[in-house]
């Protein structure tokens, strides 16, 4: 049920694509508590953006989960960044992070919902 979504303007090779989408599925499901098996990610590489008005690397996340308390945003927010940092060298002033909280019926899942 969680699903992370990264947007950015920063070009990553599509070998490199793999190793980060399967680093960023193991650290979304260790961060949020969940089995891996329920996480999907999504990387959207080379993305025209700006931020401040500059073309410089940045990036924005969507997180969304099922029961995501607000008491783990912030370190979220720590640990996506610092991810970002190191792997794609994008700086944390220049990340934007959407953090969902969704209800179990809301969210469909194998032809049903997790209520």
């Amino acid at each position: 049920m969680p699903y992370l979504k990264i947007q950015t303007n920063h070009d990553i090779a599509g070998a490199d694509k793999d190793e980060i989408l399967k680093r960023l599925s193991v650290l979304a499901a260790k961060n949020l508590g969940k089995p891996e098996k329920y996480v999907m990610v999504r990387l959207e590489s080379a993305q025209p953006m700006l931020f401040a008005g500059s073309d410089a690397p940045c990036a924005y996340l969507q997180l969304k989960s099922i029961g995501l308390p607000e008491s783990k945003t912030e370190m979220l927010s720590k640990v996506l960044c610092q991810f970002l940092k190191d792997e794609l060298k994008i700086s944390s002033e220049r990340v934007y992070i959407e953090f969902t909280d969704v209800k179990d019926s809301m969210w469909g899942w194998d032809s049903g919902t997790f209520a």
